[in-house]
This record gives structure tokens, C-alpha cells and sequence, in this order.
């Protein structure tokens, strides 16, 4: 393995993260339960978030999917159940992408890649998905222009983007990072604020990771309960507060139709 690939953001944590995530019924069982479906989450989408993705795939033919970090590709894999979509996935974690490529053999395309790195055709994917990865672009503005020209005319990249844990908060929607990359490209953007969302999402994952800590402590897991306990101090603060330090938005972008 490439040297400069270890030294990515987060390398290390999501290899063992993907590993634990691959044998642990536990862990499984908590994604449920916080999330709505067992994704293998490690962050801010729950099933609420994931099912509105479904409104951008067309369905009057096989569309093309993208998404960006993948993971184990469980997301994709519902959204290849719901829409008989054909669903691409990279990632830079080896063990996930073995795990993805095992679990969703069929009408797939599953590699290992970096983001700014990796290359697929123009005009290939109907949409292009990110939960929470465009924080990984070296040059995020460079990535957005990258992925239009990855997408079909017509096609809609839809993106989940958390402010207050990798990227810092900024006064609003106008300053994020990504909505600077959609300017620099002179592409429109449409954006949901779903703060209150993740603030109610983040309190469930510390009432399942409560619910569930004789089960993590039993099969050997009490570091990752804590890491679970850790991530959601936030929600112990009243909303007013939380929003001031974090927010979440969803972005969706269409490239014109030719």
C-alpha cells in the first residue's frame, strides 16, 4: 500500500472501523436503531436523509449512481433495491471496498481510489452521491468541477455537508466550502437546512449506543461504545447551542440539459 494513501485523512480509523463494522452484530444492530437501516454509519445520515436521494434517480431506465466514499456500499446496495439502479462506489479503504465488492456482486463497480484522483468517463452517472466526503478533497472546487463532468446532462449531484466536526462552522449556507465550490464553477445549487435533524439524529445515537452497552461491553467493544458516547456529547446541549457550533445541509446541483 502506497505510503501517501496511509497518510490520508482518517486512513487508519476507517481501516479498523470497516474491519469492526464487518464482523460486528452489535455495531449493526446500534445502526438500526439510531439510523432507521444499518448502513454501517459512522457519522450523520439516517434513513430519512438516504430515502430522499431516491426522488433523483430516473425511473424509466437503469440509471447510473455514483457514490462518492462509499464504504462497504451498503447505501448503495438499498438504493440498487429500491430503483434497480447500477451503483458505482470508490473508497480508500481496501477492507471496504472487499466487503462492498462480496455483498453487492451484481450490476456493480466497486474500486479503490482517492478522491481528486481517481478518473471515470464524462457523461457516465445519472447522479453522484457524497455523505459527508467532500471534506476529503484536497481542492474541493477542482472535485465539483471534476463530478460535473462525470455526470449525464440532466444528471443531479446530491450531497450531505456537516459543518462544526471536519469542516469548520461558518455564518451560514453562502460561506460553507462547498457552496464557495459551487460558485467557482458557476453552477446553481439548491440546499436544505437540516440542522434540527441531526441534532435529533445525534441524541437517538446516544440513546442506542445507552440501550446497547452491556451488548458492546460483552463482545469486547467498550471502545467503540465510547467512541459513540464521544461523538454525541454535542446533543447534550440544549439546540440553541448545538446550532450554534454545528449545522447540516443537503445540496443538490442539476447540470443543464443539453
Amino acid at each position: 500500500m502506497e505510503k501517501d494513501t496511509q497518510d490520508l485523512l482518517f486512513f487508519h480509523e476507517y481501516e479498523a472501523f470497516y474491519s469492526m463494522a464487518a464482523k460486528s452484530g452489535v455495531f449493526g444492530e446500534f445502526c438500526k436503531k439510531a439510523f432507521g437501516e444499518d448502513f454501517s454509519q459512522d457519522g450523520f445520515s439516517d434513513i430519512r436523509q438516504i430515502d430522499r436521494i431516491l426522488a433523483y434517480v430516473p425511473q424509466n431506465r437503469q440509471a447510473n449512481i455514483l457514490d462518492i466514499g462509499c464504504g462497504n456500499g451498503k447505501m448503495l446496495g438499498y438504493l440498487q433495491r429500491k430503483t434497480g439502479a447500477f451503483i458505482h462506489g470508490f473508497d480508500y479503504s481496501e477492507q471496504a471496498i472487499q466487503t462492498a465488492k462480496q455483498q453487492y456482486p451484481q450490476q456493480s463497480d466497486f474500486r479503490r481510489g482517492v478522491i481528486g484522483r481517481i478518473a471515470y468517463p464524462e457523461a457516465a452517472f445519472d447522479l453522484i452521491v457524497s455523505m459527508d466526503t467532500m471534506y476529503f478533497a484536497d481542492d474541493m472546487a477542482a472535485f465539483v468541477g471534476q463530478l460535473f463532468r462525470w455526470l449525464r446532462p440532466g444528471g443531479v449531484f446530491f450531497c450531505a455537508y456537516q459543518e462544526g466536526d471536519v469542516m469548520p462552522k461558518t455564518d451560514n449556507v453562502d460561506t460553507t466550502k462547498l457552496a464557495e465550490a459551487f460558485r467557482k464553477n458557476n453552477i446553481d445549487f439548491m440546499v436544505e437546512d437540516i440542522t434540527a435533524e441531526c441534532y435529533e439524529l445525534l441524541k437517538r445515537k446516544r440513546e442506542a449506543a445507552d440501550s446497547l452497552k452491556k451488548a458492546f461491553l460483552q463482545a469486547g467493544e467498550e471502545d467503540w461504545y465510547r467512541m459513540l458516547l464521544m461523538q454525541t456529547e454535542c446533543a447534550l446541549e440544549p439546540f440553541e447551542v448545538f446550532r450554534g457550533k454545528m449545522a447540516r445541509y443537503l445540496f443538490t446541483a442539476k447540470k443543464a440539459a443539453v
